[in-house]
């Protein structure tokens, strides 16, 4: 069950605020705090501001990047699972940076693969943005995909890895199923690469920051629970052709002749998969 979001709670802190550095990274959370300011303003400059008023920061930390979001004049929400970090941010943050303005900002304790998107911003669309956890990053992409009526656009910083793969093109041995995912829906573009000096603790490999934007349409042309498992089957037997990958759809061998069965999934775009789920789909029928 999706759970509704609840804003954090002042607690009381009459012992004295929590300070920023008081803050730590916690391995099990895959935290790895953002220390650079210009690497900050710069993650905060990939969002375009285009056909949204609403941006969602996932993971803030200690609100380095949240100050360069707070000053594009949009309603920003952050959510965050880390208590320490909801103590700083809601005790301490605009103390400390009496120059951000802070009246359109609003601090969520809650689980973000958990949560209900649509009571966000009550329906209204939303970017999304932030220092994704490493260890869940994955996931955040495939919720937004899920998402997609109500997320025109999404940028932030993964695992350096991760962020080539979901912008990587077919004839890559890093293109797979988030690729081809992601793309069916949205224009898939890599900015830059970010070295682990600029986090603390430093993670042991490089970082790589992304934009994605939605696509004027993002409809598909064909049924989408069929797309998925055909990209899916596929790509969990790569290194075979789609002629010996896809033989659980039990193909007519008119179809099996045609000249896209003797490729590997890492050659098709994501448009010849969609023909390719378009033809299956057409073979199904004339079967009955």
């Amino acid at each position: 069950m999706k759970k509704k979001f609840k804003p954090y709670k002042k607690k009381d802190f009459s012992s004295g605020k929590p300070q920023q550095d008081a803050v730590r990274a916690k391995k099990h959370l895959g935290q790895h705090f953002l220390k650079d300011e210009e690497v900050a303003q710069r993650i905060g400059d990939t969002l375009t501001l285009n056909n949204y008023e609403n941006v969602l920061e996932i993971g803030p930390g200690t609100g380095v990047l949240t100050k360069y979001i707070l000053q594009k004049g949009k309603k920003v929400k952050v959510m965050d699972l880390d208590r320490e970090s909801i103590y700083y941010l809601q005790n301490s943050f605009a103390l400390e940076h009496p120059e951000v303005p802070v009246k359109d900002f609003e601090i969520l304790e809650a689980d973000f693969l958990k949560a209900d998107l649509s009571t966000l911003f009550k329906g209204e669309p939303f970017a999304i943005t932030g220092n994704f956890p490493y260890n869940i990053s994955t996931q955040i992409v495939f919720k937004a995909i899920e998402n997609r009526d109500l997320v025109p656009e999404f940028t932030g910083m993964f695992q350096k890895e991760v962020a080539k793969r979901i912008c990587e093109k077919e004839g890559s041995k890093t293109y797979g199923i988030l690729s081809v995912f992601t793309q069916a829906y949205f224009e898939a573009e890599y900015l830059f690469t970010v070295p682990p000096t600029v986090f603390n603790p430093p993670p042991k490999v490089e970082s790589g920051v992304l934009r994605l934007i939605r696509k004027e349409d993002y409809s598909l042309p064909v049924e989408e629970k069929l797309f998925f498992k055909v990209v899916k089957t596929a790509f969990n037997q790569r290194r075979k052709t789609l002629r010996n990958s896809l033989k659980t759809f039990q193909l007519s061998d008119s179809l099996k002749e045609d000249s896209i069965f003797g490729q590997r999934p890492e050659q098709l775009s994501v448009t010849q998969f969609l023909e390719l789920t378009q033809k299956i789909a057409e073979d199904a029928v004339s079967d009955k």
